[in-house]
């Protein structure tokens, strides 16, 4: 529905963002680690968006980039948590720090995010471990990215369906391009992936 929003920003509070786009002044819920990465009042911005709808409320929330609306997502797929929660977890932890606790398996940096209980603390790790996306390897990723989130989606962890593009590449025949060449990767990917 809505991929992002780009307008000025109106005011910051706790967890909360207002930004004007033409006349319209939208009120996003942000979590306060992406509300100090935005520029201040009065500057333009652009907020990337979810829409949480039920019968009885709808709700906008808002993130700073592409990567922290994924971990939203993600967060929201792991028992017992839900967008408040996952926008208390993600103001409690950064980016990088939530990437390497999960990586490391690292339960109690998880259990200090405040209202994070043990119980939610090891379901996430559980949950989470190799399917975020982790910051250092996106941008290395390059040409894999888009690939490697696929794979990830169909539940294999994220650094391995990286390594099995770059392996399926060494023997691509070099006269593959394009879609072609993406589809015959994916394909040689899944097959190193699933040990066939």
């Amino acid at each position: 529905m809505f991929n992002s929003i780009q307008g000025t920003i109106t005011e910051k509070s706790a967890e909360t963002l207002h930004i004007e786009t033409n006349g319209i002044e939208w009120d996003i819920a942000v979590p306060s680690t992406d509300l100090s990465a935005l520029p201040p009042a009065g500057e333009t911005a652009r907020v990337f968006t979810w829409l949480y709808h039920k019968e009885d409320q709808m709700r906008l929330f808002g993130f700073s980039g592409e990567i922290r609306r994924t971990t939203f997502l993600e967060l929201l797929k792991v028992e017992g948590i839900g967008p408040k929660g996952a926008l208390k977890i993600m103001g409690g932890i950064s980016q990088n720090e939530l990437e390497k606790a999960l990586e490391n398996e690292d339960l109690s940096r998880l259990e200090a995010i405040p209202g994070l209980g043990k119980k939610t603390a090891q379901k996430m790790l559980l949950a989470l471990k190799g399917k975020l996306i982790f910051s250092k390897e996106m941008s290395a990723a390059g040409p894999y990215a888009e690939l490697a989130n696929a794979l990830t989606e169909m539940g294999y962890d994220k650094r391995q369906a990286m390594e099995a593009l770059k392996q399926a590449e060494e023997n691509l025949p070099k006269n593959t391009s394009g879609a072609e060449r993406e589809q015959e990767l994916f394909k040689r990917a899944i097959v190193l992936l699933s040990g066939s």
